[in-house]
């Protein structure tokens, strides 16, 4: 009974964690026991659960005689992401080289996506698209505890795009910059893929910040 519980919890926590990285649960939003229990089909113990594990992922908080909230992040927060997001990705790129041919696939295929919803306009499925190709570049590293860490930055960094006030505006230049590093790797210039992707995560990191401290004025 207990591993069914545990089982149906990470499900739970599982469908949560997309809808965050998805865009669809902002920052700040109140997670209703009684309304999530019914769309997942899950009873309110399992879902108390779900939502420990996502405490425990740094994506929700609970907040005594309040309830569960979408995690606000704070600026010293989002450098920690990156900072992590750096390591991850940089690993990938060096293994890029010996990656299955599916995994540097899934790089370049990322890249289309983003380009095609841009040309649609849909900025927030580009963001989407963006995540993908990120988790794409440490999934060339072949590890699957890799994996498992890029899932879970990069749901808390979707909360970071949140502070964006134009997700056109942040993401459109970096549609580009995404296929430069595509095609680096798929020339085999990974040296040249990596120096570019570390400039590309610090600029992301200052764009971001700068939106925060604009916020808070």
């Amino acid at each position: 009974m207990a591993r069914t519980t545990a089982s149906g919890a990470q499900r739970a926590a599982a469908a949560l964690r997309d809808r965050i990285e998805d865009g669809q649960l902002p920052p700040g939003t109140q997670l209703s026991e009684e309304a999530l229990g019914r769309e997942l089909g899950v009873s309110r113990n399992t879902l108390r659960e779900a939502f420990r594990l996502l405490v425990h992922e740094n994506l929700v908080v609970h907040l005594l005689n309040r309830g569960v909230f979408v995690r606000v992040l704070e600026p010293v927060d989002v450098a920690d992401i990156y900072r992590m997001r750096a390591a991850l990705e940089t690993a990938g790129v060096r293994a890029a080289a010996g990656a299955p041919t599916a995994a540097r696939r899934a790089v370049t295929a990322a890249v289309a996506e983003a380009e095609r919803a841009a040309a649609d306009g849909d900025w927030r499925r580009v963001g989407s698209a963006d995540l993908r190709f990120h988790r794409a570049l440490a999934a060339l590293a072949g590890s699957a505890r890799v994996d498992t860490a890029m899932d879970r930055l990069l749901a808390e960094l979707r909360l970071a795009f949140h502070e964006m006030p134009s997700p056109r505006r942040f993401h459109e230049p970096f549609v580009a910059r995404n296929r430069s590093i595509a095609r680096l790797l798929t020339e085999g210039a990974h040296e040249r893929a990596e120096a570019e992707l570390t400039t590309y995560l610090d600029d992301a990191l200052a764009i971001v910040l700068d939106a925060m401290r604009e916020t808070d004025r």
